[in-house]
């Protein structure tokens, strides 16, 4: 062994931090950018997290068995009194985690993930819709990501607008139970949803227009943790812990 410890009592030193949860001291006033997101590991909960959009440093994390109002309205509330008051957040469309927002922090403005809007359409429209109206609405979403000037904005807001205009007796025209009206209609929903808050990016610098950060962060705790499965629920949930106050620190 490097450290010149036996396997037993490497373990010893691993399950006492494992016992304990580390001693954090945040100054929540400081962050008014940030970035939210959760991730599953497989059935056994979510992590949840929120990151500082300019240092990309997760600033609070929970473990919770879902993600839901339930789950992080108490945990907002605590933020709250801490002092953490962001004047945004760039979230996916999550509609009980932005409910649970608006009622902890009502001035806040949510910044809508386009990478989520993106890829959640084209989900929708499937990768060979089977009418016009669909490739070319397919064709629109694909451009959001590149989006980067308050000119690009108008053009895709336009391109929608013009869209809809023109397919719309045809939308209307196809039955209910019809796969394609359901596939325009769920993507349609979706992009009116999210449209009034997917352009803050362009007029501040400081808010990101995706949770990509924090998702790559996610890609790599995921890729560390599966070097420790086996561990307790207690010992998983704290090892989490431990990992962002660790990575935060720099200490690895």
């Amino acid at each position: 062994m490097f450290s010149g410890h036996s396997k037993s009592k490497l373990e010893q030193i691993k399950n006492y931090w494992l016992e304990r949860l580390p001693n954090e001291h945040t100054d929540y006033t400081q962050y008014k950018y940030i970035i939210y997101d959760g991730t599953y590991f497989h059935k056994n909960g979510c992590l949840i997290s929120l990151m500082d959009a300019k240092k990309g440093k997760i600033i609070s994390t929970i473990y919770t068995k879902k993600e839901g109002f339930q789950s992080v309205y108490p945990w907002f509330r605590k933020l709250k009194k801490q002092g953490l008051r962001p004047h945004y957040i760039t979230m996916d469309g999550e509609r009980s985690v932005i409910g649970a927002i608006s009622m902890v922090w009502p001035k806040a403005k949510i910044q809508r993930c386009l990478y989520h809007i993106q890829r959640e359409g084209m989900r929708w429209l499937r990768t060979y819709p089977k009418t016009l109206a669909g490739r070319q609405l397919r064709s629109i979403l694909r451009t959001l990501c590149s989006v980067k000037s308050l000119k690009e904005q108008n053009a895709f807001i336009n391109s929608y607008k013009t869209w809809i205009s023109k397919h719309k007796k045809f939308i209307k025209s196809l039955p209910v139970s019809n796969v394609a009206f359901k596939d325009l209609k769920r993507t349609i929903v979706l992009i009116n949803n999210a449209l009034p808050d997917m352009f803050y990016y362009l007029k501040d610098p400081n808010v990101p227009p995706t949770t990509n950060t924090i998702e790559s962060f996610y890609s790599r705790v995921k890729a560390d943790y599966r070097r420790h499965r086996g561990l307790t629920q207690m010992h998983k949930i704290h090892y989490l812990k431990w990992y962002c106050y660790l990575k935060n620190s720099n200490t690895f």
